[in-house]
Parts: structure tokens; sequence; C-alpha cells
């Protein structure tokens, strides 16, 4: 698929080239790979001869006395005060008048409201990532990871599988999100889109048995814009319940869905679903599905609708209704904004806790993690680390199901992975 980003939240799967070469960083959208920059202080400028000290001993240096010139008496200085108001002053004197009162009073609850809220918020995150995560918290061999599209076009080869295999064994990973699609706005997909389905399917099985490959399917929604997929439209929730069908008659062992921008309360969402799990037991396979991030203040879903048009949250309410009608839900917990690692493990910690509150045992609960970087508005590469994620998803676990078995993290994306990724979850997580 080019060059393109590949994101759960799009929907599309494709990768920067062969994913054994990595392409320059291309514009935004496109994952950017690589180290962050590392900036180095200037050297500090050498320091000034000390003077010599008489005391010290050795021969003392002497000046020659500096010739003056002859003066001359002059009349003494007269020294004015300024009386001119500077600009500062003026504004003091203004600010001061009575008249101002109740403007001034309005303005500084103004500020309160402003600051105060995200300075508690951020208070309560870092709290929320204090503290050690409870014994046994580790790895249930529940894991996923997202793959890009070139495991199904044809480009990838046995050696791939062998070396993923390699990667994979030591792990917890037992369910593999394969990008298949994406669908077409209709809802229809083309066989086209995964020639190399089957021998993908049949390798995976031969290599890393008890490992599951499940199609990746998604569209972009024509929620917050007149182009994408329309699920208020029967005619294609139905051609969506076909394309799993199909992909599941070519062997996989499961549909793994990302919708998105998804709106919490989509009752036609929670329809298709409905449709779709009758499809996928009817094959003996899974559901599962790519979710949003859980209101961490009450309702604050609304808030973003009402002043961005794009709600960024579902409310709990929601994710757990989702969550009752799929096999798995893997929470897209990245793309936070928030500047530190401590804020971010927080989050992750406070994201587990609420999602764990309303998903059933018998759902599978997955925490997303980033396996990639960036830097921008979104997403701070810095601070939104592996190693902050699974610390957080473990605090969760400590602190609101410790012993929840249906429970795993999911690495988003194999293609932009770096070996320290990989190392920060084995060692956080594996053990």
């Amino acid at each position: 698929m080019g060059t393109e980003r590949t994101k759960p939240g799009t929907g599309r799967g494709g990768e920067p080239g062969s994913e054994s070469t990595p392409a320059p960083a291309p514009p935004e959208p496109d994952i950017r790979t690589g180290e962050p920059d590392t900036r180095t202080d200037a050297p500090d400028a050498p320091d000034a001869p000390d003077a010599p000290d008489p005391s010290a001993g050795g021969p003392e240096t002497r000046t020659a006395p500096t010739p003056t010139a002859p003066t001359t008496s002059a009349p003494p200085t007269t020294l004015t005060t300024r009386t001119t108001p500077t600009r500062l002053q003026r504004l003091a004197g203004v600010w001061r008048r009575p008249a101002l009162r109740w403007p001034k009073r309005v303005a500084s609850a103004l500020v309160l409201v402003l600051l105060l809220p995200p300075l508690a918020a951020g208070i309560a995150l870092r709290v929320n990532y204090a503290g050690d995560p409870g014994d046994g918290t580790y790895t249930r061999n529940r894991d996923a990871l997202w793959m890009g599209h070139a495991w199904v076009d044809g480009r990838k080869k046995d050696a791939d599988v062998r070396a993923l295999a390699a990667r994979l064994r030591a792990t917890g990973v037992r369910d593999l999100y394969v990008h298949a699609g994406p669908l077409e706005h209709d809802g229809t997909l083309p066989v086209s889109a995964y020639p190399g389905a089957r021998w993908l399917i049949g390798a995976i099985h031969r290599e890393l048995p008890g490992v599951r490959v499940q199609a990746w399917l998604g569209d972009e929604l024509a929620t917050e814009g007149p182009v994408g997929l329309r699920l208020e439209r029967a005619a294609t929730r139905a051609a969506v319940v076909r394309s799993a069908g199909q992909v599941l008659d070519a062997g996989f062992d499961g549909a793994h869905f990302d919708l998105e921008p998804l709106h919490s309360g989509d009752a036609d969402y929670l329809s298709l679903l409905g449709d779709l799990r009758r499809v996928t037991r009817s094959h003996g396979a899974l559901l599962s599905v790519a979710a949003h991030q859980i209101d961490p203040l009450p309702s604050l879903h609304s808030v973003g609708a009402a002043v961005t048009g794009h709600p960024k949250w579902w409310s709990q309410a929601f994710f757990g209704q989702v969550a009752r009608r799929v096999d798995q839900i893997a929470v897209m917990s990245y793309d936070t904004a928030l500047p530190l690692q401590s804020l971010y493990g927080g989050y992750v910690a406070q994201q587990t806790s609420l999602a764990l509150e309303v998903t059933p045992e018998t759902t599978g609960l997955l925490m997303g993690m980033p396996f990639y970087y960036e830097d921008n508005m979104d997403h701070h590469g810095s601070a939104e680390t592996v190693a902050a994620a699974v610390r957080g998803a473990r605090l969760g676990l400590s602190r609101t199901d410790r012993t929840r078995e249906n429970f795993g993290v999911a690495a988003y994306v194999d293609f932009a992975a770096r070996e320290k990724d990989w190392a920060a979850y084995e060692r956080g997580w594996v053990r």
C-alpha cells in the first residue's frame, strides 16, 4: 500500500516498501522510524587563566602608574527624577481601577478553570503510575501483534516466516492481526487484496503451532466527513458481513475489525457486531475489534464531540457493550499526546482498569502498546514507550483484576518495530 501509515485507526495496512530495508521517513502521517534526536550541549569554554597570587612567592608583578590628565573644575550636575510612567506602570494602574473588580474576578476564575483540571489530571496520572505491579502480572500467552499487508500480497517468503517464528517463539504472542484489506467504502472486499493468505496461514500454522492468523479488515467511516464507509446503510453492513465470511472461507482463524472514527454509542456498529459474530461462530472462528480509548473523565467524549466534532473516547458503558459482542477487544492505548513517560504509563494503567471493569471474563482484553516511533502533537515517542505501556498495563491489572487470565498486550506494528521495542516487551512483560 505504498508508504501509507497503517494505524489501527486508519484500517489500512501498507508499510514502507521492503521491511528489511527501512525507507526514509515520509512526511506525515507516515510512520517515521528511527531514534529520537540526540542533542549534546556545546563544550564548555576554557577557563580564563588565574591571576598571579602575590602570596605564592616569586617575582611580584608591578604595573606602571597611569598618567592622568589635568582636571578642571566643573559645575555640579543636577540629577532629575523621571516622572513619565512606564508602560508596565500604566497597565498596573489600569488593573487597579475599581471598575475592573468584577472583570478581574471573572478572568481569574477562567484561568483557574483552564489550568486546574489539566494540572489535577496530570497529578492523578503521575500518582497512578506510582507503586509496584503485583506478583504474577506477566504474560498469559494471549498477546497479539498487528502485521502489515506485505505478508499476504506476495512480498514475504518462507524465510520471512521462519524469521518471524524465531522472534515469536519465546514471547506470549498467540494472535496475529494480518492486514488483508482495506474494505471498499461499500463494505466489499476484493479477493485480489490478499492473494498470499493461504500460503501465510499454512506457513504460520506449521512454524508456530497454536498461533492464530486473523484477517485485519477496516476502513475510514464517514462519521466526520463526506467520504467513507456508512454503517447506517443496511446494504453496507450486509456487505461487511459477507466480506468477513469471505476471509474465513480463505482459511483465516478470525476476522479483526478496525473501523474509525467510530463514535461512542453507535447503534449501527453494535448491530453489525451481532451479525458478524453469527458468521464467525458458524465458521468456528474469532471476532475481534480494535477499540477506542475510554473516557478518562465521565462524559469526556461528549465534550470532545461538542467542541471539536471529533470525540476521541468511548464511554465506559459503550466499551462494555462492544466487549460483550466480541471474542477479543484490543484497546488502541497510544497516540495520547501526553509528554512524559510517567503520565503515559499512568494513563495506560487507568485505561486498563476502566476496560477490565466492563469486559466479561470470557472476552479477551488486550492493551495496545506502540511498536513504532513518532514525534508529533498526537504521539511523543520519548513518552509513549513500550516500557511505560507494559508497566501501566501491569499496574492496572494488579489493582483491578490481578488473576484475570484472558488478558494480554497487543503490539502495533510489526514493520515499524525496533529491536529495543521487542527487548522492552520481553523484559517487562514476558520475563
